[in-house]
């Protein structure tokens, strides 16, 4: 029987290749998407967001094998823009298959690292029922990346590159990636998701990463998305955090006409901590979502939250952030702000922030603003020469900057630095064309 058939035209896209499967947990992953289906906007968690980019297509799988030489000049490339990676370590995925000859041959002593492929294991934490793209990477998931870091260990950085490549239109890919850190240990782990080719057709990158972060341990993870502007990217990370363990995150979306980087954590252990920060900087049609869900499990627990966006044109940013504080959860310190900079008239934010409380003794807060660029600022720096584009650029860069100043590890501040300057002169200080 065919699991797919009932669910109808919303999972046209992926009705092929989900048909198939043979895996228990797979199967069992299509028969909760068939029954749940793909998000609508009829969706609370989706109202904002809507997947008609995924409509009309029927995505297949990316051919194996890569183009050696341009995926080597690539990564050279990337390399060469961000230096504070060169001699770092490195894990590199081309259409999320692991590349052993892009990826460094040793790691530090303490670090333990496989392939997804040869050694699949979808872990406990997720809930194909209630996310149906964790259920679609579960039932469709190749490769990934599985990277353990021993007790009382620190690994220092690991750089996680993501390359999109050779992709014709309607590819999908879904990678799975997992990551623990034992008791007492560090890691702190730059992730770049980046299109090889400016101008690369229309695919889907839908990965799910799962961390567990031991007692005492920290866990830092920085994120850096510019896939193509006709890609649809949608991330899902899952951190499980114990007793005076640090899952502390950022995210800058750049890329793709379509993103959401959706993160759940879950505070298990007294005196926990998490921190899940993030910016954006949207474009022409681009939609950019950043949806987290905080659960405190424990008592004196500390959660924080930092989101930014600057759109311009068309483009549309989403915030979507739940504290859930559970009755045992006393003496919760949880903050959660959302800002955001318009500078077109015809862009737009919608924001959803959300405190779910069941606790008596918490501290927790929620704000957002949302405003264009200060015009007296502007008026200042213009009459004292300089030019209109560099002006606005200064103004923006000193907005999201204060969100990025908020990232510890100096190698991942730095590396953020650059990204968001290099995309700041492209869309926001690059000169008025004239007639």
């Amino acid at each position: 029987m065919n699991v797919i058939t009932p669910i109808g035209r919303s999972l046209t896209p992926f009705a092929a290749r989900l048909s198939g499967l043979k895996d228990a947990d797979r199967k069992a992953a299509a028969g909760e998407l068939a029954r749940v289906g793909l998000p609508t906007p009829h969706v609370e968690a989706w109202h904002y967001t809507n997947l008609r980019a995924l409509s009309g297509r029927v995505f297949s799988a990316p051919a194996a094998g890569f183009d050696e030489a341009a995926a080597q000049k690539a990564l050279a490339g990337i390399l060469a823009d961000n230096g504070g990676l060169a001699g770092l370590p490195r894990l590199v995925l081309v259409n999320g298959a692991f590349a052993p000859s892009l990826s460094s041959a040793e790691f530090p002593a303490g670090i333990v690292f496989t392939s997804f492929a040869r050694s699949p294991d979808f872990g406990t934490q997720t809930a194909p029922d209630r996310d149906a793209l964790v259920a679609l990477n579960t039932a469709l998931a190749g490769d990934g990346i599985r990277l353990s870091v021993k007790p009382h260990v620190n690994a220092g950085r690991i750089v996680f590159i993501s390359l999109a490549m050779g992709l014709e239109e309607d590819i999908s890919f879904h990678p799975r990636h997992a990551v623990e850190v034992g008791e007492g240990a560090r890691l702190s782990l730059i992730e770049i998701a980046v299109t090889v080719e400016k101008h690369a057709g229309a695919y889907l990158h839908n990965p799910v990463l799962t961390s567990v972060i031991a007692e005492g341990a920290h866990l830092t993870h920085v994120k850096i998305q510019h896939e193509a502007d006709q890609a649809v990217h949608l991330a899902t990370v899952y951190a499980d955090v114990a007793s005076r363990a640090t899952y502390d995150s950022f995210t800058l979306g750049l890329g793709s006409v379509l993103a959401r980087h959706e993160v759940h954590v879950t505070l298990r252990g007294d005196h926990a901590g998490v921190h899940v920060n993030g910016a954006q900087l949207l474009g022409g049609e681009q939609v950019g979502d950043i949806t987290s869900v905080i659960t405190h499990g424990a008592p004196d627990c500390i959660s924080r939250q930092t989101v930014r966006n600057v759109l311009t044109d068309r483009a549309r940013a989403v915030f979507q952030g739940k504290v859930l504080v559970e009755r045992v959860a006393q003496k919760t310190d949880g903050y959660q702000m959302n800002q955001a900079l318009l500078l077109s008239p015809t862009s737009e934010i919608d924001a959803k922030p959300e405190l779910e409380i069941y606790a008596d003794d918490v501290k927790c807060s929620h704000g957002a603003t949302v405003g264009a660029l200060d015009e007296d600022q502007l008026f200042y720096l213009r009459s004292r020469g300089v030019p209109d584009a560099q002006a606005r650029q200064m103004l923006v860069e000193a907005f999201l900057v204060e969100t990025v100043d908020l990232v510890e590890d100096e190698t991942a501040h730095v590396i953020l630095l650059q990204a968001l300057e290099k995309a700041l002169t492209e869309r926001v200080g690059a000169p008025e064309k004239t007639a």
